[in-house]
């Protein structure tokens, strides 16, 4: 009986993780950019349902639903540039493992608050700092383009540092809007599975 259910229990985990890994697909696909900053930097809400699930089940599982969505995105859109793919998926376990784990340490809004706060703060500077020292270069080299530290350098300056830290704040925002409202359903629905 206990088989059964830890069985129908893993199955249920795996149904919503894959829900919530297409429904980050479906956000991915609508993006916006902002004003002033380069046009290929996009904000999307795809981290969201990472983030939901990291908090329902565990800070991996989220990285699960960030991992999904990039396979799906390669599957759907036969993408030519992996180094996009790879650079979202670690923004993305960025973004979501700190604050999942915060929130199953302490279980409080002021957790999840708190680490929306030091994701936004961290991941735009190991996003700048990335970029500048591996994706940027990886990227040249991909499409055979010359990229002198000038080049680098704007390019952190002016897009992705700006990009990275403005995209936290408006995804913070929306998600402690979010996770007020379904608090209680969240409660609910954790499993507290690693």
């Amino acid at each position: 009986m206990m088989q059964a259910y830890s069985r129908a229990s893993k199955l249920t985990k795996l149904t919503t993780l894959a829900i919530l890994g297409s429904i980050s697909l479906v956000l991915f696909f609508i993006s916006f950019p902002l004003p002033m900053l380069p046009p290929y930097l996009k904000v999307d809400f795809s981290d969201v349902p990472a983030l939901i699930a990291g908090l329902i089940f565990s800070p991996l599982a989220g990285v699960f639903v960030v991992l999904l969505k990039n396979i799906l995105y390669f599957i759907f859109t036969g993408a030519t540039d992996p180094i996009g793919i790879v650079a979202n998926f670690i923004a993305g376990s960025l973004f979501v493992l700190p604050v999942a784990y915060l929130y199953h340490k302490f279980k409080t809004v002021k957790s999840v608050v708190i680490g929306l706060v030091i994701v936004t703060i961290g991941m735009t500077v190991i996003m700048s700092l990335l970029n500048y020292f591996v994706i940027l270069p990886a990227y040249a080299l991909f499409v055979g383009m010359e990229m002198n530290e000038t080049i680098k350098w704007t390019s952190v300056m002016v897009g992705v540092l700006p990009f990275n830290f403005i995209k936290g704040l408006i995804v913070s925002s929306l998600f402690v809007i979010l996770f007020t409202k379904l608090r209680s359903w969240i409660e609910q629905k954790y499993i507290g599975v690693a």
